[in-house]
């Protein structure tokens, strides 16, 4: 693979850890609300937990909403475990379904990913360092206490 695809690849998965850290914690199962509506109280709670101010605030609020339409661009507007279950609905695995299936994905990525790093970065450059040490503790917290319960 490419380096620069390989990049993009990596750093989507870093941007979808920052925004895992920046949302604080989200239900582990369902959510049964409006998603503007959940985003707007992961919003104001990762507010709260970096003290931001209004402008660091509207940034992390654009950084929600770019995460949410890159999220549905992977999802295409299917349920993406339907899709993954055709895939294995007949007695051979669909292997042009799966390889359709994964450009899709990885189309919706590179499509979606520079405004996704923009928006990561443009929240992320204008916090204060502590705010900034405040994230990347709660990213080591975070990936420590995921792998630490299930691996």
């Amino acid at each position: 693979m490419r380096s620069w695809i390989r990049r993009s690849l990596f750093g989507a998965a870093g941007l979808a850890l920052v925004a895992a850290s920046v949302g604080g914690c989200a239900y582990r199962h369902s959510w049964h609300g409006d998603s503007a509506e959940f985003r707007a109280k992961m919003v104001e709670r990762a507010s709260d937990k970096l003290d931001l101010d209004a402008a660091q605030k509207q940034k992390l609020a654009v950084l929600a909403d770019k995460m949410q339409a890159q999220r549905e661009a992977l999802r295409g507007g299917n349920d993406p475990r339907a899709q993954f279950r055709q895939l294995f609905a007949g007695d051979k695995l669909d292997q042009a379904g799966a390889a359709r299936l994964i450009d899709e994905k990885t189309a919706a990525v590179k499509s979606g990913s520079p405004e996704v790093i923009a928006a990561a970065a443009d929240f992320f450059d204008n916090l204060r360092p502590e705010q900034q040490q405040k994230v990347r503790e709660f990213m080591d917290r975070r990936g420590r206490g995921h792998w630490g319960r299930h691996g």
